[in-house]
């Protein structure tokens, strides 16, 4: 009966793609990286001259947003290579790696820039108010005409939405760095600035421990944050002459890319193969999970006249199938998850 375990993932893995979209365009993404970096770089130049911490933090958070395109980049080309030597997935999770640094990053500046800010609510500095008015003013322009630009491009991929965020992020803290420029003109109220800094601080903060959360779980292998594994597992033994499901593992390779591998057993007779394309096809339609691996048995005899409700010590030990089970046993009875 154990030669139904093998082969039986292969149709899981037709039609699925891994990664980013190949088919995302380079050259919107290369022209709004062209318009973050060279703003970026003028705004810390204005920023130091204008004594402004608004600006300086705003070409911060700027510089994430240019990673973060840099990084869509750099994984299309990483999702172009296949797989290779002891690289059985390839080089998917250099965009994790990537991200985890990102979050870090963003972590320490936002810890130096908040200590700054609190200083300059203390004892604020002379701020050219006018310079930061029109350098937020021109960042808000630079803003969107990059927006627009990665708005052209295909955000079906992960990477190049989660780029297209950042700049919407980076949008606001310029509209308030520019309100903040606005009051000092207008008043004198000099701790405008440092004001507008905190408001950068939170969204930098915000950004972070999104980008740290989700690195995190890609790479402790949790089940996609849409994804309930338990459902999941109801869900599959609920199918037509599925008896069992337990060893169930559901993983993101990388972001947006989820794989899973399970071992079904089937009532004695049935078709395996049949169960399993139509276990894959419930993952692919409800789940989007489209990189599958079952290993699909018979259950023994034992399994089906043991298995009393709540029953579950007898039917483990007379499943010789898996010596040493992972996770819960599904089973279309009430059973402990």
């Amino acid at each position: 009966m154990s030669d139904h375990g093998h082969g039986h993932g292969a149709g899981g893995h037709a039609g699925h793609s891994h990664g980013v979209s190949a088919d995302a365009d380079r050259r919107w993404l290369a022209l709004a990286l062209a318009l973050i970096t060279v703003f970026m770089a003028a705004e810390v130049v204005v920023g130091v001259l204008a004594g402004s911490l608004a600006l300086i933090s705003d070409a911060a958070h700027m510089l994430t947003d240019a990673a973060s395109i840099v990084l869509a980049l750099v994984a299309m080309r990483l999702a172009a290579r296949p797989a290779r030597g002891g690289f059985t997935y390839g080089l998917k999770r250099a965009e994790i790696l990537s991200a985890q640094a990102n979050g870090l990053t963003l972590l320490l500046l936002s810890v130096w820039l908040a200590y700054e800010a609190i200083r300059r609510l203390i004892a604020p500095p002379a701020v050219a108010g006018g310079a930061m008015l029109v350098t937020a003013l021109v960042g808000i322009v630079v803003n969107v005409a990059a927006a627009w630009c990665i708005s052209k491009a295909n955000r079906t991929s992960l990477n190049v939405e989660g780029a297209y965020q950042h700049i919407l992020n980076d949008l606001f803290a310029f509209i308030g760095t520019a309100v903040a420029g606005l009051v000092v003109v207008l008043t004198g109220f000099q701790r405008a600035d440092a004001v507008a800094t905190l408001v950068v601080v939170v969204l930098m903060v915000k950004a972070a421990y999104g980008l740290l959360r989700d690195s995190g779980r890609i790479f402790l292998e949790a089940a996609p944050a849409d994804v309930d594994p338990d459902a999941l597992g109801d869900r599959l033994v609920a199918r037509a002459d599925v008896v069992e499901v337990h060893d169930l593992h559901v993983w993101e390779i990388t972001s947006g890319q989820a794989a899973l591998s399970a071992h079904v057993l089937v009532e004695p007779g049935r078709d395996c193969h049949a169960v399993r394309r139509d276990l894959e096809d419930v993952l692919r339609h409800d789940y989007g999970i489209t990189h599958t691996t079952l290993q699909v048995d018979h259950a023994p005899e034992q399994v089906l006249q043991l298995a009393l409700p709540g029953d579950r010590k007898k039917a483990d030990d007379a499943d010789a199938h898996c010596e040493a089970p992972h996770g819960p046993v599904h089973r279309e009875e009430p059973h402990h998850h």
